[in-house]
């Protein structure tokens, strides 16, 4: 028994900040940004909008793709590090406002490998045989926590929110293998210091703090490792993959281990220039687009893989 995904919902926000715009307030250039990340705008979220506000459209989008109701839904996973409140969760949340009032619910916070860390506790989920139908969503609205004048960091996050429906299936097709894993040791490369339990009046500032050298190296590391890995669990190699999904957080960094890969660009699904880094929306939000973009054929061998603040990387593979 396999789990599939059977409906897919993205949405992000309708302001669109670009590179243009934030040169008129600190010292930089689209030509600048777009060298060092190939981003070239993002989208920000209002005050009134709450990470749970982008969830709940983009669940409700893929349940109607899915053509399942919400009251079907077995468990609800959401993988965020930017929740509406410390508690309820967001999954709790978007389990209210939608109508799942039988679905278990819970976040997973693994930051920009959300996605995948969520999304592979669900697969446990269908493969025991303890759930039937699982929504997994990716949502962040990081924007709110980043200091606007921090040239290393504003650049590079957009808020946006991507769903999935994941059925039992024994056709064939689904995930067929999964791969997480964390180097706690590095986790001070990539703090927001703030609002924890460890400075809950936020003495320490409410700002995310990288060191964009350190974590880049990282992603580029384990980037690479985290698809040879998940391919050998499959008994497949990088050469059977026809889609590539990768955490959209920075084109260099996709760039340099695609091409290490041999994956040919066309491979490679790649959004980040209209959307920025939108965390753990990153992988599902670009994965709708690709099936919006007649990207995905069945029978096709697709790896979605992520790697964010922990630090922490997961991939899942799967047969479309």
């Amino acid at each position: 028994m396999r789990a599939k995904i059977i409906g897919s919902g993205s949405v992000t926000p309708p302001k669109v900040v670009t590179n243009d715009d934030l040169a008129k307030t600190i010292a930089t250039s689209d030509e600048w940004i777009r060298t060092r990340t190939g981003i070239a705008e993002r989208r920000v979220s209002d005050e009134a909008t709450a990470t749970s506000d982008l969830a709940i459209i983009a669940a409700q989008k893929a349940l109607i793709s899915a053509n399942i109701k919400a009251e079907d839904l077995d468990l609800i996973i959401v993988g965020t590090t930017s929740p509406d409140t410390l508690f309820p969760s967001v999954a709790c949340t978007v389990q209210d406002k939608i109508g799942a009032a039988k679905a278990a619910a819970f976040d997973a916070s693994a930051a920009c490998a959300g996605f995948n860390y969520a999304l592979t506790t669900a697969c446990q989920y269908i493969e025991s045989g303890m759930y039937k139908n699982i929504l997994v969503i990716g949502a962040d609205t990081l924007t709110k926590y980043v200091d606007w004048n921090d040239r290393s960091v504003c650049i590079l996050f957009g808020d946006g929110a991507g769903a999935v429906v994941l059925t039992a299936s024994n056709d064939g097709s689904g995930i067929l293998a999964h791969w997480l894993k964390a180097e706690g040791r590095l986790g001070h490369y990539l703090v927001m210091p703030g609002g924890g339990s460890r400075d809950p009046a936020e003495k320490n500032g409410r700002f995310i703090h990288m060191d964009g050298k350190e974590v880049f190296k990282f992603a580029v590391r384990v980037l690479e490792e985290s698809i040879y890995a998940v391919t050998k669990l499959a008994d497949l190699t990088v050469a059977d993959i026809d889609l590539l999904i990768p955490h959209q957080a920075n084109s260099r960094i996709i760039d340099h281990v695609t091409k290490k890969l041999g994956l040919p660009k066309e491979k490679v699904y790649v959004n980040l220039q209209k959307y920025g880094n939108t965390s753990a929306a990153s992988i599902p939000l670009a994965l709708d687009e690709a099936l919006q973009d007649k990207r995905l054929k069945s029978g096709d061998i697709v790896v979605l893989s992520g790697f964010g603040a922990g630090l922490t990387c997961g991939a899942n593979l799967m047969r479309w």
